[in-house]
């Protein structure tokens, strides 16, 4: 087992603790008792080098992201630290990715920690999953963006506890412009659609600053 696959498979289990932490009543003596080892384990991760984000020197001349095709591969997460794609990083959705021919694919279930209105999810959450989606179009087409505006309409509830995926694809392109839209289902249900404005950036330029020395 790799470094980073312990990583996520510590991430998971850091996940999966805050969301029954929140699901969960808890006594006073049990939340006492909680804290104390928690406190432990925060002083124990304090103790390791601070990480640094970077990429591979030689990234920047290849800039590339390969989002994988369903069947052709096992569903992925890129981006190990993202918060929506990121399995490494336990405050995050953990969303699973793959493209569908020319859309972009997303797939997560949002636990109880991300609950906005009771039994339902927080939109912002529900926005953060429709931004990475479209950002994976990016990728598909060989540019690197940034979000420049983000239009959602919300259709219905988004469920807790239940699989949504949000599908993202390319509209129009016109220089450094890009439209992109999506929709976000909970089985049949459209419960979200919407359409951003993306502004491509050189990609050596700002790659540059996060490579390696």
């Amino acid at each position: 087992m790799t470094n980073l696959e312990r990583r996520i498979r510590v991430a998971t289990l850091l996940r999966e603790l805050g969301h029954d932490y929140v699901a969960r009543d808890m006594s006073d003596d049990e939340l006492d008792l909680l804290a104390g080892e928690v406190r432990g384990l925060l002083d124990r991760v304090a103790q390791a080098p601070l990480r640094q984000r970077s990429v591979p020197r030689g990234a920047v001349d290849e800039f590339q992201m390969t989002v994988p095709v369903e069947g052709q591969a096992q569903k992925h997460q890129l981006f190990a630290d993202s918060v929506v794609s990121g399995g490494a990083n336990p405050m995050g959705l953990g969303a699973l990715l793959w493209r569908e021919g020319d859309t972009a694919v997303m797939e997560v279930t949002l636990g109880k920690a991300f609950e906005g209105a009771p039994g339902r999810s927080h939109g912002g959450i529900v926005a953060a999953l429709i931004d990475e989606t479209m950002g994976l179009v990016m990728g598909m087409q060989g540019a690197l963006a940034f979000t420049a505006q983000l239009d959602i309409t919300f259709r219905a509830p988004t469920p807790i506890n239940e699989p949504i995926i949000a599908r993202a694809w390319l509209e129009e392109r016109k220089g450094r412009k890009l439209t992109i839209k999506a929709s976000v289902q909970s089985g049949e249900l459209v419960v979200a659609e919407a359409r951003a404005l993306f502004i491509a950036v050189d990609p050596q330029k700002f790659l540059e600053r996060l490579v390696d020395s």
